[in-house]
């Protein structure tokens, strides 16, 4: 991957027409929606996308956009490294009508102008790529709290059974 910064707006039409590939990073702090999601703001987001068109003249947008981030464990409530990445398989549609008349295996992508916000579009997808609880593989999980109680509920009461052990013992 490349480390140039993705463009904000582009043309999804014009480079499915002409079969561009974007590839570049993009800083977490410009993905406000995820940001907030997250322990730490800090980090890139590595995007890949190939803009085409299919056999049925159908204009898409495959490819991944992948990142390290940092979300609270919901065990231990400490930061944990989740490896998160989003799949495209995209078909741009110019309304809801042609959306619905696209093959099942596309998500539909509503353009009705001629411009698209690439970093809305990525993060929406990494958003549904997210862990809905992230935790620690090996976190230690706190079970108790203050001091340790100790109860000898066996030497308060007396065992119900001890009257049969005393008759085995007879036989």
């Amino acid at each position: 991957m490349s480390n140039a910064p993705l463009p904000k707006k582009i043309d999804p039409r014009k480079l499915a027409d002409r079969g561009v590939r974007i590839q570049g990073d993009a800083e977490l702090a410009l993905l406000p929606n995820l940001a907030t999601m997250l322990a730490d703001k800090q980090g890139k987001v590595s995007v890949d996308l190939q803009f085409d068109t299919d056999e049925l003249r159908i204009r898409t947008i495959k490819g991944t956009a992948d990142a390290k981030v940092s979300m609270t464990c919901q065990r231990c409530l400490e930061p944990v490294e989740i490896e998160v990445e989003a799949k495209f398989n995209l078909a741009v549609a110019p309304t809801e009508e042609h959306a619905k008349n696209l093959p099942r295996y596309y998500d539909p992508l509503i353009v009705a102008g001629d411009d698209l916000e690439l970093f809305p579009m990525v993060e929406e997808e990494l958003i549904l790529s997210l862990p809905i609880v992230p935790y620690h593989d090996d976190c230690s999980v706190q079970t108790s709290f203050g001091d340790e109680v100790t109860t000898d509920n066996e030497t308060d009461k007396p065992n119900p059974f001890s009257v049969l052990a005393s008759l085995k013992a007879d036989k």
